[in-house]
């Protein structure tokens, strides 16, 4: 699955185009690879993605192309959420 499609669906972010723009802007790893929209995302896979000053790391649990609300939690597994400071 595409990792913007995977963003979306996934409701770690809530606009494909949005997740579109992160990924494009170098935001996002997968792996520890930088990742683009269009990047394949598989189970087992880490992503790291930078929303601000913060960090979220989550590991890639499941691929449903139609999740609902209810089952969108199931696609991934939270790892870690740290702050970051930009001075550094």
């Amino acid at each position: 699955m595409r990792l913007d499609k995977f963003l979306k669906v996934s409701r770690l972010i809530k606009r494909r185009t949005l997740a579109k723009e992160i990924s494009d802007q170098g935001r996002i790893t997968i792996n520890g690879n930088v990742a683009k929209a269009g990047t394949d995302v598989k189970v087992g896979d880490e992503l790291v993605i930078r929303f601000g000053q913060k960090l979220v790391t989550v590991n890639v649990t499941g691929l449903n192309e139609h999740a609902s609300k209810e089952n969108a939690k199931g696609m991934y597994e939270l790892v870690k959420e740290e702050r970051i400071n930009e001075s550094e």
